[in-house]
């Protein structure tokens, strides 16, 4: 369940910011995660729930927001959303691109107080 490891991550990155921003309180962290990034969301918001308890993020809601697959085709340079893991290009066939989006894993904003 690396999903304990992603919550402990994730509260460093708000407590280590709101120290240096001199915050009393942590009201809100927003995570942006791509449907790549293999993480079960309720296990990462039990996980965060669990272990924010005694810090300033004690009532921290945790937001998260989902990125889609998205690829650009490197044939025909054919932005599209991948759906169901179907990597060919719909233009030209082609099963070459580049991934633009979907795996991100990243704090994307702090509410802090």
């Amino acid at each position: 369940m690396h999903e304990v490891g992603l919550a402990e991550g994730v509260l460093d990155i708000a407590l280590d910011y709101a120290k240096r921003n001199d915050a009393k309180r942590i009201a809100e962290v927003t995570l942006l995660i791509g449907d790549m990034a293999g993480v079960e969301k309720d296990t990462l918001e039990f996980a965060f729930d669990s272990i924010k308890k005694g810090t300033i993020a004690n009532d921290a809601k945790l937001v998260m927001h989902t990125a889609p697959i998205v690829g650009r085709c490197q044939k025909c340079g054919k932005e599209f959303h991948i759906d169901h893991y179907d990597f060919f290009c719909p233009e030209c066939s082609d099963g070459v691109l580049e991934l633009i989006s979907g795996r991100e894993l990243q704090v994307e904003s702090l509410e802090v107080e």
